[in-house]
């Protein structure tokens, strides 16, 4: 009897499941339905400057954006990158952007690492003071900073040369803070137990505060990589020669090509030629890039 009644319990609580699922799962199916359209859309105003670049890049110079539809003409051509080829030295754009970026990176690395160490394992006086004034220099304006560094490269005697365009970022208010807080999460513990079995300071940064950090430190490369190669204005203004110049300062002669200004099919066609190699970067890397910034905490 009591087994009877256990079984029409389950039968019935087994019924309700079944027809709550199927009242609710409609409303589940339209609500991810219109989550995907919401998203798609977003992804597609996202996306429309870029897909208006490649169709500007791929049409052919005799129909100029100002006629007919701005977005597809009636054929397409690989002609405007060639020609952006043989009017700008792009090979040696990529071989100074590279250099840049690279010696930016491992001088920033250095100098972000030791600074996150200091203030993260050592207690000195004026030690808040002094992140904290490191910390101010995050909220300056790189625009308000041009004058006084164009003013120090000129006193060195450096201007026009790839060093004076990364000399100014070597030192990293982002990247201390960054690593600083990675740092702060490693266990006490570990650190007194190296210190009692007699580590010198440059054993405790490597063998116990750097393994667990190293996703912070990606995404700290992540972020110095992206932000050096795109950067515009600083490799323009310091630089005055194909000698030193980078991807983005070279972007600039392509903007004075006709009496009328910029000729879009050969500006759009360079543009994408500059974003091309981060782009695919990305896309090879996307995984990694996202697991790095989530494991370091930035959203």
């Amino acid at each position: 009897m009591a087994e009877a009644s256990v079984r029409s319990v389950r039968g019935r609580s087994t019924g309700f499941r079944s027809v709550s699922a199927g009242r609710f799962a409609p409303r589940h199916a339209v609500g991810r339905l219109v989550l995907a359209v919401i998203i798609g859309a977003i992804a597609l105003v996202w996306a429309a400057p870029v897909i208006w670049a490649i169709c500007a890049s791929l049409r052919p110079f005799e129909y100029p954006l100002g006629s007919g539809n701005i977005w597809f003409s009636h054929r397409l051509t690989l002609a405007n990158f060639a020609k952006v080829g043989s009017l700008a030295p792009f090979g040696h754009y990529f071989v100074n952007t590279v250099v840049v970026v690279v010696m930016t990176l491992a001088v920033q690395i250095v100098t972000s690492t030791m600074a996150a160490f200091a203030f993260a394992n050592y207690r000195f006086r004026g030690d808040r003071l002094l992140f904290q004034i490191i910390l101010i220099q995050m909220m300056i304006p790189t625009a308000a900073l041009l004058v006084p560094n164009f003013a120090t490269i000129r006193l060195l005697g450096i201007y026009n040369t790839r060093l004076a365009i990364a000399i100014p970022f070597f030192g990293s208010a982002f990247g201390t803070f960054l690593i600083r807080q990675a740092f702060l999460g490693v266990p006490r513990s570990l650190v007194d137990a190296g210190i009692i079995d007699g580590c010198s300071w440059w054993q405790l940064l490597t063998h116990i505060y750097l393994p667990p950090s190293l996703a912070a430190l990606t995404a700290f490369g992540i972020s110095s990589v992206s932000f050096h190669w795109n950067d515009f204005l600083w490799p323009l203004i310091i630089t005055s020669s194909d000698q030193s110049r980078t991807l983005t300062a070279g972007l600039v002669r392509f903007t004075q090509l006709g009496e009328i200004g910029a000729q879009w099919q050969y500006l759009t066609a360079a543009t994408l030629i500059v974003a091309g190699p981060l782009f695919v970067v990305f896309l090879i890397f996307q995984k990694s890039f996202i697991e790095s910034f989530v494991h370091s905490g930035i959203k």
